[in-house]
């Protein structure tokens, strides 16, 4: 969902209107709140069939309303594409209108030496067969640009709050994210029993790298964060490091974004937090399992620094990774003090564009 915000900047530049957004998933309205470069937001239930979803009446409508406008799908899952075929045809949609990503479904991890934004940058320069592409010319890329995040001024307010009733406001923070979708997952304990999981680090090493990172910046706050599901496996982290400076926190996703753009760097899994936490500018370690980093490293609109630790073809699974290799990382990224919070205006514009009946769809992948 995060990389597609560098698609759908590049879709309102070229169309001169905001995008409407149709994606699976409870965390897609909240990905792309404050979003100039998105006009309406729906969002279906990953396992529901989508004629009983409340979202499926409205999204048609919308379907229907948007014409001619362009539909740009973005899914490849191979069942998420297939279903997307459906609803599409349910909508009476013309097919001269659809752009894709992929024209088949794929299972499994990506093997393309690719990278994810830059085939969406690809996708989104294509022009559906019912438009003239000359009507509608690619805008010029940036020199450094990527997926962008917004954090609204009220969410800041709450952070900073939250900051001081620790006792932690002023202080360099350091974010840690060790779960993945798998971690919040109804049948997580059944990944961890069956030691399945193949973004799963061994707790010893999670323990083993904070204590080194204490050790080289010891007034820093190491921010264990996750789901409240996840609570556990942090506190079991936490207890590992007898650290009094490493501190365990549940947090929704907004307010993971605020932490973000107060935190100097973070060590995380390949999950979507992690590229969350790079289209914020945060310097970034990203630890890999069997997902290849050539096709989903996260991005940067800044420049600041993400590094991929692990991943095919040197390993298939995280727990092949070592502390060696990931402190070594964290170190080459890793900036010396905290970031000073962004004002509200340098991070949010809003976009008071009417949306037309030719502003671009766009149906967003999985988060990860």
């Amino acid at each position: 969902m995060v990389m597609v915000t560098r698609m759908l900047n590049l879709l309102h530049r070229r169309y001169g209107r905001p995008c409407q957004v149709i994606g699976t998933g409870s965390w897609t309205a909240t990905t792309y709140t404050g979003n100039p470069d998105v006009a309406a937001v729906w969002a279906f239930h990953r396992h529901l069939p989508f004629p009983l979803d409340a979202a499926w009446r409205p999204v048609r409508r919308a379907l229907r309303a948007s014409a001619p406008g362009p539909i740009y799908v973005c899914e490849r899952h191979y069942r998420q594409l297939p279903r997307i075929h459906r609803m599409l045809r349910l909508s009476g949609v013309d097919p001269k209108r659809c752009v894709f990503l992929s024209d088949r479904p794929v299972r499994g991890p990506v093997q393309e030496t690719d990278h994810l934004v830059d085939r969406l940058v690809a996708l989104g320069t294509r022009t559906p067969a019912n438009l003239q592409a000359a009507h509608y010319p690619t805008p010029a890329n940036a020199t450094l640009d990527g997926p962008r995040l917004y954090v609204l001024e009220s969410e800041r307010t709450e952070r900073d709050a939250w900051l001081r009733s620790r006792g932690l406001i002023g202080r360099e923070l350091i974010l840690v994210q060790p779960g993945n979708h798998r971690t919040m997952a109804p049948r997580r304990a059944r990944w961890r029993r069956l030691n399945t999981d193949d973004k799963s680090w061994p707790s010893a090493r999670w323990a083993e790298l904070l204590q080194r990172i204490h050790r080289e910046r010891p007034q820093a706050v190491l921010l264990l964060r996750g789901s409240a599901e996840e609570m556990p496996m942090l506190q079991e982290i936490q207890a590992a490091t007898q650290l009094a400076s490493t501190v365990t926190v549940a947090t929704t996703l907004r307010q993971l974004y605020a932490l973000c753009e107060v935190a100097s760097s973070m060590v995380s899994v390949d999950s979507g937090p992690a590229h969350a936490a790079a289209a914020l500018s945060v310097p970034l370690v990203v630890l890999y399992g069997a997902e290849s980093p050539r096709y989903w490293l996260p991005r940067s609109p800044s420049g600041s620094p993400v590094v991929g630790v692990g991943g095919p073809p040197t390993s298939n699974r995280a727990d092949q990774v070592g502390a060696d290799a990931v402190f070594n990382a964290w170190s080459s990224v890793a900036v010396e003090t905290p970031r000073a919070t962004p004002s509200c205006e340098a991070r949010v514009t809003h976009c008071t564009q009417p949306l037309g009946a030719d502003a671009p769809a766009a149906s967003s992948p999985a988060a990860k």
